[in-house]
């Protein structure tokens, strides 16, 4: 009879309701994997899961027949092919059309003023804001921003948010503009009046996808006569609500 562990593993912690005890097994090995790692060894896999090594091999065994992991030359084990085939699936059937333009109506509806969804795009030696989606504010003044514009890459807050959560190396290195910029990190947001333009207000936040990466920033704005600090949390909250679904 297989011994019980004296330590929960974490799949137990964490089991499906219902579900495989085995099979909840097998998938926190996949689980395991973090950012960085090319291979896991079996000491890592069972440090990481809490499982026993015996148990861990008979579940890579089965996972490798799979080939959703693979051993490599030195002995540890990758994840295999047949997780690209499945990301693949996934990635033509993913479409941010059904996501993003719900969550930028809802904002519009709650603050009656201009929502987008702002990404980094790449344009020679650096990179550009693309306004990827955008809801209109239903007031006559208004910015006059639509999709698909290209948006100056270091003024605006949608700009800032994604200099602020970008790539460190990216950032400025003066004291002046590493505190700016700490500052939104350690708020979350952005709020500013007249950065871009002088008649124009705007409030951004993050985006990020589900490892942690940043994915784009969720930016309202306004005429600089309307701006209001009440509508930072609303752009908050639906910058929350797309995390990890981009």
């Amino acid at each position: 009879m297989p011994r019980k562990a004296q330590t929960e593993s974490l799949s137990d912690r964490d089991a499906a309701p219902g579900g495989a005890a085995a099979v909840d097994r097998a998938l926190s090995l996949l689980s395991a994997f973090g950012p960085g790692d090319d291979g896991l060894t079996l000491a890592q896999f069972a440090q990481r899961t809490q499982l026993y090594k015996s148990t861990v091999l008979r579940l890579l065994a089965s996972l490798e027949h799979a080939r959703l992991i693979r051993r490599l030359a030195d002995g540890r084990y990758a994840l295999g092919i047949e997780i690209a085939r499945l990301h693949a699936l996934y990635a033509a059937s993913f479409s941010l059309d059904g996501i993003v333009p719900p969550v930028l109506h809802e904002l519009v509806a709650a603050t009656g003023e201009s929502a987008a969804y702002h990404v980094r795009q790449p344009q020679g030696a650096g990179w550009a804001r693309l306004c990827l989606y955008r809801v209109d504010s239903p007031h006559v003044v208004r910015d006059h921003v639509r999709a698909g514009d290209l948006l100056p890459a270091d003024r605006g807050a949608g700009a800032r948010i994604l200099i602020a959560f970008g790539p460190e190396a990216e950032r400025p290195h003066d004291a002046a503009a590493r505190q700016f910029y700490d500052t939104i990190r350690g708020q979350g947001f952005c709020a500013l009046v007249g950065d871009r333009t002088a008649e124009l207000a705007g409030i951004s936040a993050p985006v990020f996808h589900a490892d942690g990466r940043l994915a784009a920033a969720v930016t309202l704005t306004m005429p600089a006569h309307r701006y209001d600090a009440a509508y930072i949390e609303p752009v908050r909250a639906a910058a929350r609500r797309l995390d990890a679904q981009v």
